[in-house]
């Protein structure tokens, strides 16, 4: 028998009761620092709560929240789930039509929006057919055609500062995050109270990521990621202090809050330390004393970097693979006894993968045939993994839910990699031509059928190459049937996406190589522009 359901409202007790003093801190869009405790957050958590009451959103719905990290968002990922509600956690992001079809899809009945985003949920708001409130995360509501429309501020105004909290199953819904729809439209990975509680016991694990009580974390990865990365419910658990930057997701921003608030562990993609480290490096009043480990994910570092922040800065990096669908943690870099005994160089490399299972996860490779692959270091399989925090269906997919998982149950990543003699995963490649660019998916599909819509264009396929900076960028070919040029298709495209999802390059070609099937080889045409080109940006 239980002695009590697993929920987010036992993390947040917890973190009242024996840590209601430690701080949260959060900068500001203005430049100012605002600065409250886990005690005064509860108060308002509360508030949060019954103002939804007020507003009469019903038991199980979601609210979608589309922010920055900083102490509302923080609110946001408390008040709706222990209320008995749900978060969607929405990338802003994400193209106008994914926007539109991940709100309707979840239901959403509320939106929370920062100031900064509000023109973004106004071009989309007339396809909302469920959002019956949009809220402007601030003290007042800027200029907008919104409609109804209240400011944050003004909706806790007056709300009692106690909330009866209603009693939850580990198994309900606590909140939702969608995937970048890297192979068409995002996929919904709900998480249950259960999925939410084990996945942050296990980043406070000695051989994960060791986040405790005397640690001050702070996650740059977007709030709107994959639940922050799950730290700013690690920090909440285990009673850390939190710093959450804002918008000082820059190197030098970064930098001067690590110092500042003597931040003890920090999360990002590879991009950002990258330009940490040539920071770092021209400014002699930067000194990351305080900064004990770095948490990467997204692609693998250089091993230059590593020896950096290791032995200059003294702050290892630690590796993390995820996803969505598992909240996103499932491997992560440790060193084993065994790989303690390798040589300096050699440990290297095996730091520069991903690692091994965290505890509760397991991982395998599987053949095209469904065959197991030997752990060689050398032989190839799609990764499938399972724990108990993975999902076990997509929200309202069943043939997506269906085409993901293996017959017991496993989940298949769309990812191929290899393990070794000593059970490190290393990840070598997609089964799914996508383009992993600063920590963000971007579909080559959608971006190759947009071409094609253009009278102009006979065929067109996009492909992802190596960038220095951005880890990956598009690179699209074309082969014209009529006029049109490079300028023309980069507006075409940016009608419908952000500017970021944009190739780097279009080149137009008289024919683009097929495989014996009849689809694009893109195998060929990477390995053409590599050694035409090198690695991105191209140089004029």
């Amino acid at each position: 028998m239980k002695d009590y359901e697993l929920t987010l409202q036992i993390m947040l007790e917890r973190a009242t009761d024996l840590f209601g003093h430690k701080e949260i801190v959060s900068e500001l869009p203005d430049g100012t620092t605002h600065r409250y405790t886990y005690d005064e957050a509860y108060d308002r958590i509360c508030q949060l709560a019954n103002a939804l009451d007020e507003l009469g959103v019903d038991d199980g719905s979601r609210v979608s929240v589309m922010a920055i990290n900083h102490y509302r968002h923080y609110e946001l990922y408390f008040g709706p789930s222990c209320s008995g509600r749900s978060i969607h956690m929405t990338n802003h992001m994400l193209p106008e039509e994914h926007l539109i079809e991940i709100v309707n899809e979840a239901e959403d009945e509320v939106v929370f929006v920062d100031p900064q985003f509000v023109d973004t949920v106004e071009s989309v708001a007339d396809e909302f057919e469920t959002v019956e409130h949009y809220v402007v995360l601030d003290d007042e509501v800027p200029e907008t055609d919104l409609e109804p429309v209240v400011a944050y501020e003004d909706l806790l105004e007056g709300q009692d500062t106690d909330y009866d909290w209603p009693t939850l199953d580990e198994d309900d819904e606590a909140g939702i995050c969608y995937t970048s729809g890297t192979t068409g439209l995002p996929k919904g990975a709900a998480y249950t109270h259960r999925d939410l509680y084990l996945h942050t016991l296990t980043h406070g694990h000695v051989d994960v990521f060791e986040i405790g009580e005397n640690d001050a974390v702070m996650p740059v990865v977007p709030m709107y990621h994959v639940n922050g990365w799950g730290l700013p419910y690690s920090a909440t658990l285990s009673g850390s202090k939190l710093v959450l930057p804002g918008e000082n997701t820059h190197a030098e921003g970064i930098a001067h809050l690590i110092d500042r608030e003597e931040v003890t562990v920090t999360a990002a993609v590879t991009t950002v330390w990258l330009d940490m480290a040539q920071y770092y490096d021209e400014n002699e009043e930067i000194e990351l004393e305080s900064l004990d480990r770095v948490l990467i994910g997204g692609t693998s570092p250089p091993e230059w970097l590593m020896e950096k922040f290791d032995k200059e800065i003294d702050a290892p990096i630690h590796q993390g693979y995820g996803m969505t669908e598992a909240a996103p943690h499932l491997v992560n870099t440790m060193t084993t006894t065994e790989v303690a005994e390798l040589p300096e160089s050699e440990r290297y490399q095996q730091q520069m993968k991903p690692g091994i299972p965290a505890p509760g996860v397991q991982i395998r490779l599987r053949t095209p045939d469904g065959e197991p692959v030997p752990h060689d270091g050398e032989s190839t399989g799609e990764i499938q993994a399972r724990s108990p925090w993975l999902i076990d269906e997509y929200f309202a997919r069943p043939e997506e839910t269906e085409a993901s998982f293996t017959e017991d149950n496993w989940f298949k990543t769309g990812d191929v990699g290899v393990i070794d003699e000593y059970g490190y995963l290393e990840v070598v490649d997609r089964l799914d031509d996508v383009i992993k660019s600063g920590g963000e998916w971007i579909s080559s599909l959608e971006l190759e059928n947009e071409l094609m819509s253009h009278d102009a264009v006979e065929e067109a396929t996009v492909i992802n190459m190596e960038h220095e900076k951005w880890d990956e960028r598009p690179v699209a070919y074309v082969v014209k049937r009529g006029d049109t040029t490079e300028d023309e298709l980069k507006a075409l495209l940016l009608e419908r996406f952000p500017k970021w999802w944009l190739p780097d390059e279009i080149v137009f070609v008289e024919s683009i190589p097929k495989t014996t099937t009849g689809k694009f080889d893109k195998k060929v045409l990477r390995d053409e522009f590599k050694s035409e080109h090198g690695i991105l940006p191209v140089d004029e």
